[in-house]
């Protein structure tokens, strides 16, 4: 690799931000004060050098995410697609009971996401991500032995426990490898696997429905979807690298510059040990909540698309077969809209208008499905909604988690919060599964006014801490005397948020 002055540069940064252990085996960084004030900044000091570190991060990392993450995706929402099978009455289900089926598995979610994350982050996300993922993948091969109600509630319910901190862990792994205006579009790639496992178990359901067996066509699905997550699980253990510092395919020149990219534009101390007390004190700062009011408002519209979309186009009067199948398309296309929309808040670096044009999408896509009266009347016009549903769901929560978690540069502060966040979206699945009743199918219009309220009312929530944001920023700039973006501050001087004066919102 060539090294040019301005590498030299970096390189005497990173001199003096080589890691040292103490007894207890806690990664603390080691630095020249008065040099750190005068050379250190969060940008981006050899593109080239960059460019080619991600390049391989890209390769090698986040397609076996994806991957992981598809899986995950398929085995939490095709009791959809079995209950288009006749899922319920095999089971001899009575009424009600397929809802407390889909309501039961958020319970564990939520109570075990923080804890498991927290395990994550203890014994390293590459090894507890392919044991989660094993876990779940068992379960959904459970789920086609069962032969009532009280079998698949309970695999159901273990299921939730298994795809708990799934999500939280991903997200948190990931910044140990990107910059903070890196990790929008990354993460986009990596969700977007959600948007295609929704399609793809679509197709799957249509391909495996045309089965001619004795056994029941959706215990086949459940098979073969459960036995491509526990195989892909063994395949992740092995491959995923604990750290870029252990990363095989990582030259030594190579690491330092992955560590100083993150000990700049992430992590306030790479490799922090958790303090679990300290992480709690994220909860001392009122943006905290406002974050986590927006994951609420989020979590109806994205588990309303994710657990009811074949309900919701089984409305437009297609056979079983053919309401499989066009779940795929929207679900396509809100994997292109998250891509486009994740990747221009990474080249302007800013967040929260684009998750405002998410929600606003959800808004629209639900009213003008609930307002139509006569769908036969005005069968695209009613298809082309549910397109809108998928693409306001999918953009803002990526970018919401990315928001917060560019905003906080302690690692475990910013693992509780998203091992938090994310879980109180999901357990909205508790209020999507309860407000798509079986007395209003195939309108369901109590479900899509309620969705189109939260995704308003999410619209809002972000507008305004954005406008906050925006506006303290403006305030310390003009207390300091000079303009100053996020990007200007190094993560390493920020590990107490926004009680440093340097502070500066990641908008």
């Amino acid at each position: 690799m060539q090294i040019d002055k301005t590498r030299e540069k970096e390189e005497s940064v990173i001199s003096d931000a080589e890691r040292d252990t103490d007894a207890g085996g806690q990664a603390i960084a080691i630095h020249d004060e008065e040099t750190a004030e005068s050379a250190e900044t969060a940008r981006v000091v050899d593109r080239i050098a960059e460019r080619q570190l991600c390049r391989k991060f890209d390769i090698r990392i986040l397609p076996v995410l994806a991957v992981m993450y598809l899986f995950n995706a398929i085995d939490k929402g095709n009791l959809g697609n079995a209950e288009t099978a006749g899922l319920s009455h095999d089971l001899g289900f009575q009424p009600g009971q397929y809802n407390l089926v889909i309501s039961i598995f958020f319970v564990p979610y939520v109570v075990f996401a923080p804890p498991v994350a927290m395990i994550g982050k203890r014994f390293g996300p590459a090894v507890v991500l392919p044991i989660l993922m094993f876990t779940f993948g068992s379960m959904t091969l459970l789920s086609a032995a069962t032969t009532n109600f009280g079998g698949l509630f309970t695999v159901r319910f273990l299921l939730g426990m298994a795809e708990a901190g799934f999500f939280p862990l991903v997200i948190f792994y990931l910044t140990t490898f990107y910059r903070r205006g890196e990790l929008a579009r990354r993460l986009a790639i990596f969700y977007a696997a959600s948007n295609i496992a929704n399609a793809f178990s679509g197709l799957l359901a249509f391909a495996v429905f045309h089965i001619q067996s004795s056994l029941l066509k959706w215990r086949y699905l459940f098979l073969i979807e459960g036995a491509a997550s526990v195989l892909f699980s063994i395949f992740a253990l092995w491959y995923l690298p604990r750290s870029a510092a252990e990363a095989k395919f990582l030259g030594e020149e190579e690491k330092s510059l992955a560590f100083y990219r993150i000990q700049m534009d992430s992590s306030s101390v790479v490799g922090e040990k958790l303090d679990i007390r300290d992480a709690l004190q994220i909860f001392r700062h009122p943006t905290t909540y406002c974050f986590i009011l927006i994951e609420i408002c989020l979590g109806v519209p994205i588990q309303s698309v994710g657990l009811f979309m074949p309900q919701i186009i089984a409305r437009l009067g297609y056979d079983t077969l053919k309401t499989n199948l066009y779940t795929v398309a929207p679900n396509v296309g809100g994997a292109a809209v998250l891509l486009i929309l994740a990747f221009s808040s990474d080249l302007l670096r800013i967040r929260f208008p684009f998750i405002m044009l998410g929600f606003l999408l959800t808004f629209i896509g639900f009213i003008i499905y609930a307002a139509i009266d006569d769908v036969q009347a005005h069968l695209q016009l009613a298809y082309f909604a549910t397109f809108m549903m998928v693409w306001g769901t999918s953009a803002p929560s990526v970018l919401l988690s990315t928001w917060y978690n560019n905003n906080i540069a302690h690692e475990g502060r910013r693992l509780v919060l998203t091992a938090v966040g994310v879980p109180c979206a999901n357990v909205m699945g508790l209020v999507s599964s309860n407000i798509f009743r079986d007395t209003e199918k195939p309108k369901y219009e109590t479900a899509l006014v309620t969705t189109a309220v939260f995704g308003a009312t999410g619209a809002l929530i972000a507008g305004a801490l954005g406008s906050y944001m925006a506006f303290d920023n403006h305030r310390r700039n003009r207390k300091a005397g000079v303009k100053t973006t996020a990007r200007d501050v190094p993560t390493k001087r920020l590990r107490d948020g926004p009680g440093v004066p340097e502070f500066r919102w990641f908008l």
